[in-house]
């Protein structure tokens, strides 16, 4: 069965909104992680306000890897409403992304990520379809901004690598379990 990935970039208080305010300093550890990343998918959910932005910024970049690969892999847009502007391999997911989701994981093929997309990942991540979560921490707080984890997504992550990048970023991998974290309860 293929696994779902979710990746993204949150500042080290958890803000995910607007990573290119707070994540500023790429350097060759952060370069080779993103790569890990989408070097094992051959699917990619987005949301409708991500898809918008990055179809009309991803096909004219060449930002490498990830202009190459994103404009080439399969896209599944989660939205309820016709897109404007069609991008390469792109497919809409009405009103059931759960069910869509389940039946892809079924299929052949390599890793489903979701990307950039903070109430997609939110949702996947509280539904339980989420498997993987790789993460940039930037060394920052925003203060505010839409936040990864809100309260209302208990669940409990398991670490499979962590490294500090050389410009002081945490580049995170967890496995996400099915079941909540129990209460804290403090030893006597």
């Amino acid at each position: 069965m293929r696994k779902v990935v979710a990746s993204a970039f949150i500042s080290l208080d958890g803000v995910a909104e607007r990573p290119d305010t707070f994540l500023t300093n790429f350097d060759e550890e952060m370069d080779e992680f993103g790569g890990r990343v989408i070097a094992t998918q051959d699917a990619v959910f987005l949301g409708r306000r991500t898809y918008d932005e990055w179809a009309e910024f991803w096909p004219q970049s060449d930002i490498e890897p990830f202009a190459t690969f994103i404009n080439s892999v399969k896209k599944f847009v989660v939205t309820s409403s016709k897109l404007g502007a069609i991008w390469t391999n792109t497919t809409v997911v009405g009103n059931e992304p759960l069910e869509f989701l389940a039946a892809l994981k079924q299929e052949s093929g390599g890793d489903i990520g979701i990307h950039g997309s903070i109430t997609l990942t939110q949702s996947f991540i509280a539904s339980g379809a989420v498997d993987e979560l790789r993460l940039i921490v930037a060394p920052a707080l925003q203060g505010r901004g839409r936040r990864l984890f809100p309260e209302s997504i208990p669940r409990q992550l398991e670490l499979i690598s962590g490294v500090t990048s050389p410009t002081g970023s945490l580049l995170l991998d967890y496995h996400v379990t099915q079941e909540s974290p129990g209460s804290f309860r403090p030893s006597s």
